[in-house]
């Protein structure tokens, strides 16, 4: 059975070969390498950890060994996905772009439209994996996911959350960075990632809205003509995950936070197919094929906002 296929339009006069599609998502973490991007991975990926206690003691004659050194691992499993759809090209024969067709009752997929297709289609499926990554759901669990049922994520990186606003986003920012591990704090990849709430909310606070002392006309007397550009929370940089859901934020180095797949591009591949000569249909098939999955390295040095570890 074909996809559904909803075709609502008029005509008057030629087309103007635009199409546009609804807002999406921005995968955003995956784009800007705000994470650890594992390529070739075809079955599992081994992310080993190495905890060491220096060590450090008065000097002998002896070599006596001191401290301890613990290796760990945790596994990256990712998941196979796919996109299916069936279109017919009758559904298109009424509406404007029947002449792309061509006038044999063998007919062809609109070339603009199979091509603004295929881009809506790898831009919708970024805006998944983006969801996919933080949150997840039933195809694989995202960071947040799996930090909600992990019992060795220390109590105090768990912050409880609440409803953001302009006037408590710098209060509650203030706790996530106060339960980062000091052993963290200056590193150079340490970020604050942060819902888009979150972001907007703390632009607006630094516009003046706060109550943090910024005064009436905010950060620089910008008001709200405040630059959303790089961002910091106390010498700590924020970076927004849109597919982290509203009041959410986790501190973390980007280097302890991983996505694997098997090849990066198959998340940019549409392969469409015309069944005519297979089948002698008139359906068109486009076909989407990928591996994705995350996984975390130390979880002690993981701080969560506003979710609930069952586990501790």
């Amino acid at each position: 059975m074909a996809t559904t296929t909803s075709v609502t339009t008029t005509y008057s006069g030629e087309h103007t070969g635009k199409w546009i599609q609804a807002a999406l998502l921005s995968g955003v973490t995956l784009q800007n390498n705000l994470i650890e991007i594992l390529p070739n991975v075809k079955y599992k990926a081994v992310v080993s950890n190495l905890v060491s206690a220096s060590g450090l003691a008065a000097a002998s004659c002896d070599y006596t060994p001191t401290g301890t050194v613990t290796l760990t691992e945790r596994i990256l499993t990712p998941v196979e996905l796919q996109v299916n759809k069936t279109l017919c090209k009758s559904d298109f024969t009424d509406t404007w772009q029947a002449a792309e067709m061509g006038f044999s009752a063998h007919d062809v997929l609109p070339k603009s439209f199979a091509d603004f297709l295929m881009a809506h289609q790898v831009s919708q499926v970024g805006a998944d994996i983006e969801s996919e990554i933080w949150n997840g759901s039933s195809l694989f669990d995202g960071f947040m996911t799996q930090l909600t049922v992990d019992a060795d994520l220390p109590a105090a990186q768990e912050v409880a959350g609440t409803t953001l606003t302009a006037t408590n986003i710098v209060t509650e920012m203030g706790k996530v960075l106060d339960a980062v591990p000091s052993r963290l704090y200056g590193k150079e990849d340490l970020f604050i990632y942060v819902s888009q709430n979150a972001y907007r909310l703390y632009t607006r606070a630094l516009g003046g809205f706060g109550a943090s002392g910024l005064g009436a006309n905010g950060f620089e007397g910008r008001g709200t003509n405040q630059v959303l550009g790089d961002l910091f929370f106390d010498g700590v940089k924020l970076v927004v995950a849109n597919g982290l859901t509203a009041n959410q934020m986790l501190a973390a180095q980007k280097t302890n936070l991983y996505f694997g797949t098997g090849l990066l591009s198959d998340q940019n591949e549409v392969k469409m197919l015309d069944m005519a000569d297979l089948d002698g249909s008139k359906n068109v098939r486009l076909v989407m094929r990928m591996t994705a999955g995350v996984q975390y390295g130390n979880v002690t040095d993981i701080v969560t906002y506003g979710i609930t570890n069952a586990a501790n």
